[in-house]
């Protein structure tokens, strides 16, 4: 498949497509005309590289890491190496500060939103 198609299938930018490439990302196949081709498997890869974005990782990271991901999903591994684990626990520790900051402002909302109802009528 091109680009635009890869584009529309997953909802993520030609430009970024692009970028995905230039940092070894993504690998498509290249034609004689300077066409890039995507497989199937580039649909799955893509929302890999989107999940991993979206929990603050580095391209640099994201390249390091895209390698030990097999299987569809992201739920089988290969074993990293250890200076990728290294790297990846402040990472962790970072997520689980916003979980428990996005769970505490969670909390929050479910009491002001249950306040502007007011009392249920079975109580």
């Amino acid at each position: 498949m091109r680009i635009g198609e890869l584009a529309r299938l997953t909802g993520v930018s030609v430009r970024s497509l692009r970028y995905y490439e230039e940092q070894s990302l993504l690998r498509p196949e290249r034609h004689p005309n300077g066409y890039r081709s995507f497989s199937e498997s580039d649909v799955e890869r893509v929302a890999q590289i989107q999940l991993l974005f979206a929990s603050g990782l580095n391209s640099r990271c994201i390249a390091d890491l895209l390698p030990c991901m097999c299987g569809s999903g992201t739920d089988e591994f290969t074993t990293p190496a250890p200076y990728l684990v290294d790297g990846l626990l402040p990472v962790r520790e970072r997520i689980v500060a916003q979980i428990t900051a996005l769970t505490a402002s969670l909390q929050t909302l479910d009491r002001v939103i249950a306040a502007a109802r007011g009392p249920s009528p079975q109580g």
